[in-house]
């Protein structure tokens, strides 16, 4: 493997990737571009269902828009880059990284914060459904998701500023298939004390925080659906939350696994975790999401009903 003299700086880094063996390039190729095709075409219908379907202009499907739309820019940060290294060089330029750095957890954290919006629309809903239409106003969903995209980038934009400053003159191989925070860091050889404290305090609040919001979201959901006296009241309820609930277990349960560590902790068997929230995630979420849920899978029928239509018109 390639090493960089230690008295020069590095320009570019090589990405491991998740396997070394060139046998296995071909069909982790395939898998991924199989994974990556079926997450933007899934997501893209989402998107299409809900913008074409007057039944769910509502805000919950408004905020499924932008959740979709946020998964399939957040896969494209990622899985080209991987299909890229399967088959060719698994260089890239020091600029380069630190732009998929920056993405990575820009948009990650607005799934984060977009998962927590959808949290709170559904404790509204239940738990104060007289006033729902009031709370959830178009003018405060709006804000809502404008919050949930720009406090992740200035979130996002701090640790590649910080990282930008870090001097890499010893190894420049990153362990891993893309350039994360907690594998660069570790190539570091100067002091990365100033990094490893913000990710210590700001990190865990940016992350935990929206967590725990949810947790309480559903706490207090869970509270009220209890006192429902009918057994159909209580499915109903529980129907309306169960596909976010699933999203959110898939999600958190993966990212905290990966980053509630330190870093000198931070290991190749960390690669199978850090799939299941960049990946899987965002190609699981159209489908947990329509199978669950009767309005969208409506609202889907209609979409493709009315393309097949067009077609045979045509």
């Amino acid at each position: 493997m390639e090493r960089v003299n230690q008295t020069s700086s590095v320009s570019e880094f090589i990405l491991l990737g998740l396997s070394s063996r060139p046998e296995d390039q071909k069909p982790l190729f395939t898998l991924f571009l199989t994974i990556y095709l079926v997450t933007i075409t899934g997501n893209l219908l989402i998107i299409l269902a809900i913008r074409s379907d007057p039944q769910l202009q509502t805000p919950m499907y408004f905020f499924l828009t932008f959740l979709s739309f946020t998964d399939i820019c957040f896969t494209t940060t990622i899985v080209p880059r991987m299909l890229v290294n399967f088959l060719s060089h698994k260089t890239i330029s020091y600029a380069g990284c630190l732009t998929q750095m920056y993405f990575l957890y820009a948009l990650g954290n607005t799934d984060s914060f977009l998962l927590t919006v959808m949290a709170f629309d559904r404790y509204v809903a239940i738990c104060d459904p007289f006033h729902y239409v009031t709370i959830m106003s178009h003018h405060r969903c709006v804000l809502m998701v404008a919050l949930s995209c720009s406090l992740p980038h200035l979130h996002s934009l701090l640790h590649t500023l910080l990282l930008n400053q870090l001097t890499f003159c010893d190894s420049n191989i990153i362990h891993h298939f893309l350039c994360d925070l907690s594998p660069l860091m570790k190539l570091s050889c100067s002091s990365t004390f100033v990094n490893e404290t913000v990710m210590v305090i700001e990190g865990p609040i940016l992350l935990v925080t929206p967590f725990l919001c949810i947790t309480f979201s559903y706490i207090r959901i869970l509270t009220v659906v209890l006192k429902i006296p009918s057994a159909a009241g209580k499915c109903k309820a529980f129907s309306t939350c169960g596909s976010h609930v699933t999203v959110v277990t898939l999600f958190y349960g993966s990212i905290f696994y990966v980053y509630l560590q330190s870093v000198s902790s931070y290991t190749v068997r960390d690669h199978m975790a850090t799939i299941v929230y960049t990946v899987l995630s965002s190609m699981l979420n159209p489908f947990i999401y329509s199978l669950r849920n009767k309005d969208l899978k409506q609202g889907l029928r209609k979409l493709v009903g009315s393309r097949i239509f067009k077609a045979a018109c045509s």
